[in-house]
């Protein structure tokens, strides 16, 4: 062929092309395709072999050494072969794989019992390009088999051992065991209000002296706290000696009044072993505790009913903490909790859940839990604040690392390894966390495995995989290509 018809020629090739690449965008077919498919043809029409034509020059760095008949052999050093041969250096600008050579193999003969039969293999990322026998694409990425009344996996993507290992693809088994999922919440220390008194006279008085106590003062059950001259009780003293010198006896109905008018029982029995009277009547403590509260003052007068002293036993004390109104069907009486105090240290004290109390606050939509913590040193202190980590259900649910899940705001996936090198994304619903955990309600059973790290990069090439090969897969079954 004159040099002036292959000028034409190429002319009438390059106006081919351009109206070809319009076709060829609706029909998935790439630049990089249609730059191979060009560059075969122009080589022919000049007469040359395309094996021929001269490879661009590899650059860069050296990465690794590899057998120069394509072995599976590798080095990190200059190497030889057995025959003395040097082993050929690979550069970073080249396609860096450690996989075996890409060479055809003869397609595996069909699985006993009658199972399903390969029809060809499609491109893995969805171009049409398909095989009759198993191969990689220029990413060593393995040709999806195509099952002879079958989908062929859409959904699913095919990686090869030496891709997995370099992009950090790493599994694990979903197991089903109880969740370690807890709920932080904060919390207040308070008083045990069973073990609170209150000091008063049931009847007018005047305080004559007050013990050496004040607001804060540690006191043990039974020491005095005020003595007090009441006319009502001396005239009631006065008729009960009265009685006990005439009969010899206490009378009942005496002694009740005494009782009732808050006069201690020993000081009643004194009086009665003695017959004689008193005008002064001590007021003792009536249990161990700490003085809260001091109202009482020398010469005062005192009403019935007033307040003279509030005393509180802090050997126990309460946390009150508050949870959200979603999280009281994870939590149950006894349930375990460890409680930590910002003052002191960061060491927990660990403690149950004794009461879940039965109303909501109207405003915060929260509930409130008592724990009952020991105090024996005192070192709680009422209104402290606390924080509270609730131990939450721990039936055994089928689990999985965090990592495995892929969030994407609207759905939950996970990547399921078929094995083989074989992965596919699994829609899952999630439920709780903790620990590292994340439970899966449905979509995953235990002793799947699932991928925990990498899993966008899996995910992303499955989904684009089910994409292309939807807009790309043939009607019927392709013609061989060699």
């Amino acid at each position: 062929m004159s040099g002036a018809a292959r000028l034409v020629t190429l002319g009438v090739v390059a106006g081919a092309a351009a109206w070809g690449g319009l076709a060829a965008g609706e029909r998935g077919i790439t630049v990089s395709s249609l730059q191979d498919a060009a560059v075969m043809q122009v080589s022919v029409l000049l007469g040359r072999d395309v094996a021929a034509m001269p490879a661009p020059e590899p650059t860069g760095a050296v990465i690794y050494w590899r057998h120069p008949d394509g072995l599976p052999e590798w080095s990190g050093t200059e190497a030889v072969t057995a025959d003395g041969r040097a082993f050929l250096p690979v550069r970073s600008s080249e396609d860096i794989s450690l996989d075996p050579s890409d060479k055809p193999v003869a397609a595996p003969a069909p699985e006993e019992g009658g199972e399903r039969t390969v029809l060809y293999y499609r491109n893995p990322m969805g171009l049409p390009d398909t095989s009759p026998v198993p191969k990689k694409d220029s990413m060593g990425m393995d040709y999806i088999p195509v099952y002879e009344g079958g989908d062929g996996d859409e959904g699913s993507v095919t990686v090869s051992p030496g891709k997995l290992q370099r992009t950090g693809v790493r599994t694990s088994e979903a197991v089903l065991a109880p969740l370690a999922a807890s709920l932080r919440a904060p919390g207040i220390v308070v008083l045990d209000e069973r073990k609170i008194s209150v000091i008063s006279l049931r009847a007018d008085a005047f305080i004559e002296t007050v013990a050496d106590v004040t607001t804060g003062s540690t006191i043990a059950e039974g020491a005095p706290l005020v003595t007090i001259y009441s006319p009502e009780i001396a005239s009631a003293l006065a008729q009960f000696v009265t009685d006990v010198r005439s009969e010899g006896r206490q009378r009942e109905g005496a002694r009740q009044r005494l009782e009732n008018l808050g006069v201690p029982g020993e000081v009643i029995d004194r009086i009665a072993i003695e017959g004689q009277t008193t005008v002064s009547i001590p007021i003792m403590a009536p249990r161990s505790g700490v003085v809260l509260e001091r109202m009482a003052i020398e010469g005062m007068m005192s009403e019935a009913g007033e307040t003279l002293f509030r005393i509180a036993d802090v050997s126990t004390v309460w946390v009150i903490a508050e949870v959200p109104e979603s999280a009281l069907t994870d939590i149950v009486p006894g349930s375990e909790v460890r409680v930590s105090f910002q003052g002191l240290g960061e060491e927990a004290t660990p403690g149950r859940i004794a009461t879940i109390y039965p109303e909501l606050d109207l405003l915060t939509r929260t509930a409130k839990l008592r724990i009952e913590l020991p105090n024996p040193d005192g070192l709680l202190r009422a209104n402290m604040f606390a924080d509270v980590e609730i131990m939450l259900d721990q039936t055994p649910v089928v689990q999985v690392p965090e990592g495995a899940v892929i969030d994407t705001g609207d759905r939950q996936v996970v990547i399921r390894d078929l094995g083989e090198g074989r992965f596919r994304p699994e829609p899952v619903i999630v439920g709780r966390r903790g620990g590292g955990m994340i439970e899966i309600v449905s979509g995953v059973v235990a002793g799947d495995v699932v991928v925990s790290a990498a899993t966008f990069l899996i995910d992303a090439e499955s989904n684009l995989n089910a994409a292309l090969a939807a807009l790309a897969a043939p009607d019927s079954a392709p013609e061989a290509k060699p």
